[in-house]
Formats: C-alpha cells, sequence, structure tokens
C-alpha cells in the first residue's frame, strides 16, 4: 500500500499526555481528541491539544455536539481542524460551519488565546489572515438521514467527512454489519458524492487492522482514522493470553 497517498491519524479518549504524546511520534498525522464519547473534559483538552502540536502532529478536536461555544474555545486552544458528529441536515452543517470561520465567512468570535499567540501582534494577525483560514472541518455521516441528505450537505464548503460505522449501520439497521447491502450502498454513494464535490474522503476503523486500512485505500478513501486509544491498548495487552 502506498501509505502517501493516504492521511493516517488516530482517536484519543484517554486524557493522557504521555499516550498523545507516544502517538504523536509515532508518525500519525493527526489525532483526534474526542469530546463525545470519553471523559475529557475542556481544560484537558487544551492540554492535549498542546501536547500533540508541540510533538509534531496535527490535533483535531471531535466535537461532543454541535455547540458553537465549544467549537470556539477548542480552536482558541489551537485544534487545526474539528469533527462534527451526527450531521444529519445542510442547515446543522451551516451552523456548524458559521460558528468555526471568522467575518465574512461565519460568525466565529475574536478571542485571544493559544492559537492567537496569548494576543501578540505577529503572531494574532498570522492567525487571523492565514492560520485561521486553514482551519480543516469535516462532518460525520453517521445515519441514514444524512445519507439521503449527503448531496445537499456536500454543498457546503467543508474538506470532508468521516463514516461513523458503528453509528452508521445502527441506523441502516444491522448495528456492526460493515458488509451489509444497505451499507455497502450507503458508504459508496457517499464516497461517489464527495469524490464529485473533491472532498477529502474519511473512515474511523475502529479495530486495529493493517489489512482492514489497506482495503479503506482500496475503497477509495483518503484520510483513516486508525484504531482508538483503548482498542489498540487491549488488542496488544491481551495477545499473550490468546
Amino acid at each position: 500500500m502506498n501509505k502517501r497517498n493516504l492521511s493516517i491519524g488516530t482517536w484519543l479518549t484517554i486524557p493522557s499526555e504521555a499516550i498523545a504524546e507516544i502517538f504523536a511520534q509515532s508518525g500519525f498525522e493527526w489525532i483526534v481528541i474526542d469530546l463525545e464519547h470519553s471523559a475529557i473534559n475542556i481544560n484537558q483538552a487544551e492540554k492535549l491539544i498542546r501536547v500533540i502540536d508541540l510533538a509534531g502532529s496535527k490535533p483535531m478536536v471531535r466535537l461532543s455536539g454541535h455547540d458553537s461555544n465549544q467549537i470556539k474555545r477548542v480552536l482558541d486552544f489551537g485544534a487545526t481542524g474539528i469533527i462534527a458528529p451526527m450531521v444529519d441536515t445542510y442547515e446543522q452543517g451551516k451552523n456548524i460551519l458559521e460558528a468555526s470561520k471568522y467575518y465574512p465567512d461565519g460568525k466565529r468570535s475574536m478571542g485571544l488565546y493559544r492559537a492567537q499567540g496569548y494576543g501578540s501582534k505577529h503572531r494574532k494577525e498570522q492567525y487571523l489572515t492565514q492560520t485561521s483560514k486553514e482551519i480543516k472541518v469535516y462532518f460525520q455521516v453517521e445515519s441514514k438521514e444524512c445519507v439521503e441528505n449527503i448531496e445537499k450537505i456536500f454543498e457546503l464548503p467543508i474538506d470532508g467527512y468521516f463514516i461513523g460505522p458503528y453509528d452508521l449501520s445502527t441506523s441502516l439497521g444491522a448495528p456492526g454489519d460493515f458488509n451489509s447491502s444497505k451499507f455497502v450502498e450507503a458508504e459508496e454513494f457517499v464516497l461517489n458524492a464527495a469524490k464529485k464535490r473533491g472532498l477529502e474522503r474519511g473512515f474511523h476503523l475502529v479495530e486495529p487492522s493493517p489489512e482492514e486500512l489497506e482495503n479503506l485505500f482500496n475503497k477509495g478513501y483518503s484520510k483513516v482514522a486508525y484504531s482508538v486509544d483503548f482498542r489498540m491498548l487491549e488488542n496488544a495487552s491481551s495477545k499473550p493470553f490468546e
């Protein structure tokens, strides 16, 4: 597999700065701090963003919902991108985008924190004129309703999407079955819609499987979140007892 054409990151749910640093130094291009399904709080998220950034990877945040205040805070901490869960409609997506962009592209309010260099003139100006415009916004495709609305949703100027396989398969009536005809059809429909728009095509591969990573690449995905901290830990620690 030619990994140069595939962007590989991972998912962080354990609020450990050591794990975040290990992941960043292992070669993951980006690390998603999960605020939706974890005990990570906003104060811990700030510290994890800093560690990941300083260790040479890109810190992204999976939001707990669509709260504009949470979007504003994690971006002010220095997150380079956000992943919004459960985006089912165009209007939801529009509101998320507006919360992540400064005027005239959105409604994000201006703060002076880590991302803005704590107000230093040069770094603040650089953030406003350049860095803030490079923030990545991804939506998670996790429901039958989202799939039905996907062509309209993809009219929004987002960077890409991630399939949330467990929620999507559940919504389609086959929880955890990623080979069901309904799941495969929905997956292909979304992939094709994204290709037409030139969007990044992402998938969260929960189980740590190099073989499945290659399969996703062959399907046409360009961005894969490889597993999650606790699945990699359990997978490695159970090996001696198999």
